[in-house]
């Protein structure tokens, strides 16, 4: 199998990295095919690889006795399994994975560590989406607390929105409701209210985003603050 190429990488914290970074991880980048709930990360069990997704996004859940709830997302901007591995750890209580079917770069979690061991602006770099990460998932609890159903379904699909190509996002109410934290009734009458005012096209097991700069005013300040973030640490690095 060929080496990815950096001028040809599609994840935006590897295009962000430099040719001599790049480099250190390059030979240990393996580029495999996800399938639709896919389990990447499982909680509470020792991080042996990391991905870096090309296409597709994944999910960042926690589980209680309420259920499951999402408290993130990584697609392309990132890296899935950084967290623990980062901060000194070698496991999150927190489950990861495919949201959105595609392609991932993998590596092993020892070949990463190894790089960051030869480059402190590599190690710097990836500390900076951390921060990326503690801000989504901050501003995820300010919504989740604070904001309707509207909002908080319309920053969602425009945190998908950022993570695919084209306008169509594939997904079920019931998953939905799962993400949100929500009732599947509730959902469903979010859901209507912004095909109503023609944001959105709703079909089984799809949505398709018709109006983002108008969803973008709907989501106001629950949408913006870790994307603001990523640009200003990582693309203005």
């Amino acid at each position: 199998m060929s080496q990815a190429q950096h001028s040809s990488i599609r994840n935006r914290l590897l295009k962000a990295l430099s040719q001599d970074d790049f480099a250190l991880l390059q030979p240990h980048l393996q580029l495999i095919t996800t399938e639709l709930r896919q389990p990447l990360i499982p909680s509470n069990t020792p991080v042996k690889q990391l991905f870096f997704p090309e296409v597709g996004f994944s999910s960042i859940t926690t589980q209680g006795s309420g259920g499951r709830v999402e408290t993130g997302l990584i697609g392309r901007e990132g890296l899935i399994g950084a967290w623990p591995i980062l901060l000194g750890s070698d496991r999150t209580p927190h489950d990861q994975f495919v949201q959105n079917a595609g392609e991932m770069l993998v590596i092993t979690t020892e070949a990463l560590c190894a790089a960051i061991s030869r480059s402190a602006s590599l190690h710097k770099l990836l500390l900076r989406f951390i921060q990326v990460q503690i801000t989504q998932t901050s501003q995820t609890a300010y919504v989740n607390a604070s904001q309707t159903i509207d909002v908080r379904l319309a920053r969602w699909l425009l945190m998908c929105h950022d993570r695919i190509d084209g306008d169509d996002i594939r997904i079920t109410h019931d998953f939905l409701s799962l993400m949100l934290g929500t009732q599947r009734s509730s959902t469903t009458l979010a859901v209507q209210a912004l095909e109503g005012h023609r944001l959105i096209k709703a079909q089984r097991g799809k949505i398709t985003i018709l109006d983002r700069e108008t969803m973008e005013q709907v989501a106001d300040d629950g949408y913006g603050l870790p994307e603001a973030e990523y640009a200003r640490l990582i693309e203005g690095a």
